[in-house]
Parts: C-alpha cells; structure tokens; sequence
C-alpha cells in the first residue's frame, strides 16, 4: 500500500474541496495543489487533494475513499501520507477528513465541523415532502405570489459576487474571496436569480463537481427576503441539478451557535445534518 503522486486522472466524487474545481481556482489564486492515489495490489483505494502552504500540507474533506475501508485503514494509510509528505515534500499533513480518524498518530487540533448534505436521490414529491412543514408552508407561499427562480447566465457573476461581498460586510461573516469564484471554471457554476423591477432581487451559485454539487454564494435584498425567493431558487436549483446527474447537494456548514437561522434554513430543506472529523496533525507512520 502506498500513495502515488501527480495523478492525471482525478474522477470528481466528493465534496468541492477534493474537486478538480477547486484545484483549478486555488492554482489560479497561487496556491500550490498536489494530488495522490492510494494503491494496493493494482487497486485505487482513496484519492486526495492537499494544498502546501509554510510548511504544511493541508487536505480538506478529504481523502476520498473508493469503497467502504476495514477499520483502521484510514488511520494507517493517512499515517503514511504524513511520512511522504514529510519526507518527500517537507511539510507537515493536516487533515479535516470527511469521517472521524481516531487512534495513534492522529492528533486532533480542532472540534469537528458540521455540515447539512442533501441528499437528491429521491423524486421530487419525496424530497419535498422531506421538508419540514414550516419549509414546505413558506416555499408553497412564495411559488404562488409569483417567485419564479431562473438560470441565469455567467455574465452575471460579478454582479452576484459583489453584492454577495457587500452583504458579507455588513452580516460579518466569512467567505472564500471573489477572486477564488471567478477563478472556478464556468463550465461547473450555475446560477440563479429572481428578479424584480428589471434587476436580480435575490441571486445564487453552485459548483458542480462530478455527482456532487455545492451552494458557493448568493444574495438577497430586503425585498427578496420578505418573498422567500431563497427558498424557491434553492428549490428550483435543486432540481436542476438532480436532473443533470447530481446526487448530493451540499449546502455547507452549520453553525447553530453564531447562524441559527442559516442552520434551520438549510436543515429545513430536507438535508441531513453530517458531522465531519476533527481537524487533525497526522504524525509520520
């Protein structure tokens, strides 16, 4: 078992982190990405994505593991991508994994993280009946006083992107930098809007990667807000997205102490509450 590096052939699966689009807009911005294949006996068992910067490499979500792993491997094989990273490339390996590592070797630097997946499989009547019914009351309300979500085309980015800062501003909350969005390849964005008196009142992006797709960003006015036009571009996105192919929405993280009423927005979707693993060192093995 060992891990191989600069793979060309990187299949999408898997959260944005472990993307090629991701990959692709962190190259852009600078950033350093370098890829590994974990192989036995001729067989891929997990792929990875870590970023290097000062001295360390980083793997967000990540590794992606082939098919389900006999316990302990994870903690074996992550052991042993700390030693190459170590010795080959001179950096320490830090780890937020998709799943909890425990064990020797594994040193947990912060508490994990949540975030709210939902999970597209399901027809359309089954996944909004998996609303909750204050979701499902508020959308229906919103479709029938005439919010309608459209796609919308890439020209309007930039628009999203500074609307979307100046509301970061003024909420106080954090975000990847505009210049990361406009660096992820348009053939993985989609976007929606609605619009109101000649302009997008409310507006959002996702990425798409393989079978899985991300809410990046979005906006929404006073306006938009009070129409509960969030609800129906997500809704409308949704299902857009499930018709391409996609089987997993990820509406990103939840954080019940600083954005309750985020978390209850996107849980009340129908997404399901999914605890990652601790940030963790991984010591040579």
């Amino acid at each position: 078992m060992n891990w191989h590096w600069d793979c060309e052939d990187f299949p999408a699966t898997g959260a944005l982190q472990q993307s090629a689009a991701y990959a692709c807009a962190v190259g852009a911005c600078g950033g350093r990405i370098a890829r590994a294949e974990l192989r036995a006996e001729g067989q891929v068992l997990a792929r990875v994505q870590v970023m290097r910067r000062a001295g360390l490499a980083v793997a967000l979500r990540g590794p992606v593991w082939a098919d389900a792993v006999e316990p302990g491997l994870p903690r074996r094989a992550l052991r042993r991508l700390a030693r190459q990273t170590a010795f080959e490339r001179r950096a320490a390996l830090v780890v937020l994994p998709e799943q909890g590592v425990r064990g020797l070797g594994i040193v947990p630097l912060m508490t994990p993280r949540h975030v709210a997946l939902w999970d597209l499989r399901p027809g359309p009547e089954d996944l909004r009946a998996g609303m909750t019914g204050k979701w499902r009351t508020a959308l229906g309300a919103a479709e029938r006083h005439g919010v309608r979500a459209i796609a919308a085309p890439l020209r309007t980015l930039p628009a999203l992107i500074a609307a979307e800062g100046v509301q970061r501003q003024a909420r106080g909350y954090r975000a990847l930098p505009g210049a990361f969005t406009q660096a992820l390849p348009a053939s993985a964005l989609r976007l929606w809007q609605w619009r109101q008196g000649g302009r997008a009142a409310a507006m959002m992006c996702f990425v798409r990667h393989g079978d899985w797709a991300t809410y990046h960003l979005g906006h929404a006015d006073a306006a938009a807000r009070a129409a509960g036009a969030h609800r129906v571009l997500l809704w409308q996105a949704a299902l857009a997205l499930r018709a391409e192919g996609v089987t997993v929405l990820d509406l990103g993280d939840i954080n019940t102490e600083e954005a309750m009423g985020l978390a209850r927005f996107k849980l009340g979707s129908g997404a399901a509450l999914h605890r990652l693993g601790a940030t963790c060192l991984v010591l040579p093995g």
